[in-house]
């Protein structure tokens, strides 16, 4: 048994033709019907009874078209297109292959040969991924998704700043703002301590891939986790990384919300610092929460107490070890600190200790549970040869130390530091925004400028 495969015409005709064959139907009208001429239906009457309904299949069909491009047409098309144009939409690559090398091609068909040779992708297959909603989780302080927004929370009434928010993934709940100057390891930490301290440990946090929360250039060195890592890791909390923004869409969404009514809140309170911002964000909270936040699906709250070994304020810190050496000294941050001899610290020499940086300043060198006593001679600090200046000369002398002290770019600590902006006073002051700037310069001292207080001062000092 075969099975042909007709199209609607075929069968069409094919009726028409088997009524002309039991005499219903005569030629004419049937010419009439399929739109023929006399002798057609002849030619068509004589197919159909030597090969049955297969004659009446159109012999084109499977067939390349009489009027395609040959193979060598398209591949030279192809190669041209690979070599300059790879990156190039049909319609663009098409103006090109014109002006540039004189080829003429349909734009259908460059865009058919580019999507075959796959240097294209039809409007079906550019399409953006669907994003399905994910539910909820069933009790509250299961998942909390935290993020920063960087945003003019205070318009023109105070610097640009981001806002920490973490979110319950059960209730939609606002568990935790905190304005910061920037989004870092230390206001990571400070906000994550207030939100234990408020409720409780929670299960686990969902977050980017921002560097305060996974090592993206993680090595064989060390253990590839980060200190916020490392802290939470000590305190039973998993972190979990989204792969896109719009799987953490709970919080992204509520940033959306912050920055619309937030802004205009503290716009009618007249908040324009920070420490302000801080004060009025706990009223706010419990306003939106009122608003915004839904029932869980389950009523239990599964955020988990503090344990008797868990100590909050030591585990949230910046802690690097370093090696002491004989002269019960380390390094760090090109600082060097000297321990003070005492019998705690006497038997350390050649030992690895802990150096601890607080999210308020404080620095601590640590072994073990024990505190130890120390000074610190920062290494930044430069000696130059005193200069012999006459009295007479002292003011120009002094005008000219300032304004080359001004020119001279702060020098940089290690590149691994943390951020201190969150930080109260610390003993590794950062450079300001102004110095912040790249200063292109030779080395050696800056060029002084022409007709400046420089050169003023240089003149007056050259011997007479």
């Amino acid at each position: 048994m075969t099975v042909l495969a007709m199209s609607h015409g075929e069968l069409s005709r094919f009726d028409t033709l088997m009524r002309v064959e039991r005499g219903e139907l005569r030629v004419e009208d049937a010419a009439a019907l399929l739109g023929l001429k006399r002798r057609q239906v002849f030619r068509l009457l004589e197919r159909m009874r030597s090969d049955g309904a297969a004659g009446l299949i159109s012999r084109k069909r499977g067939r390349p078209s009489n009027r395609r491009h040959s193979d060598a047409f398209r591949e030279q098309i192809l190669e041209i297109v690979r070599e300059h144009y790879h990156d190039f939409g049909p319609t663009l690559a098409r103006e090109y292959l014109i002006e540039r090398h004189g080829i003429t091609v349909a734009c259908e068909t460059l865009r058919q040969f580019m999507i075959q040779a796959g240097l294209w992708k039809d409007r079906d297959a550019r399409r953006p991924r669907p994003y399905q909603p994910r539910y909820r989780r069933d009790c509250r302080g299961e998942l909390v998704q935290v993020d920063g927004s960087k945003h003019w929370w205070f318009e023109d009434r105070g610097p640009q700043c981001t806002l920490l928010v973490f979110i319950d993934d059960a209730t939609s709940e606002l568990m935790q703002l905190r304005m910061v100057e920037s989004e870092n390891t230390f206001a990571y930490m400070d906000a994550m301590r207030e939100y234990i301290e408020a409720h409780g440990k929670p299960v686990a946090i969902y977050s980017d891939k921002h560097s305060v929360f996974r090592n993206n250039t993680a090595s064989a060195k060390g253990d590839g986790m980060t200190h916020f890592g490392r802290a939470l890791e000590a305190l039973n909390i998993e972190i979990i990384c989204a792969n896109s923004p719009q799987a953490k869409g709970r919080v992204e969404r509520a940033n959306a919300t912050l920055q619309d009514r937030l802004v205009k809140a503290m716009r009618l309170e007249g908040i324009s610092t920070i420490a302000e911002a801080n004060a009025f964000l706990p009223g706010y909270m419990a306003r939106h929460n009122q608003r915004f936040a839904k029932a869980p699906f389950d009523p239990r709250d599964v955020h988990r107490p503090l344990a008797l070994h868990d100590d909050l304020k030591a585990e949230m810190v910046w802690r690097e070890q370093r090696t002491v050496t004989q002269a019960l000294t380390l390094h760090y941050n090109k600082a060097l600190i000297i321990l003070e001899p005492t019998e705690v610290s006497r038997p350390l020499a050649g030992k690895r200790v802990d150096v601890c940086e607080y999210p308020d300043g404080r620095l601590e060198i640590r072994h073990g549970d024990e505190v130890l006593p120390y000074r610190v001679f920062d290494k930044i600090r430069q000696v130059n040869q005193a200069a012999i200046v006459e009295n007479k000369h002292l003011d120009a002398a002094l005008a000219m130390a300032r304004a080359i002290q001004e020119m001279l770019p702060p020098k940089k600590r290690n590149n691994n530091e943390p951020c201190r902006r969150s930080q109260g006073a610390h003993m590794f002051p950062s450079p300001t925004k102004a110095d912040e700037q790249p200063v292109k310069r030779k080395r050696g001292r800056p060029p002084l400028p022409r007709l400046s207080p420089i050169e003023a001062a240089q003149r007056m000092l050259e011997p007479v």
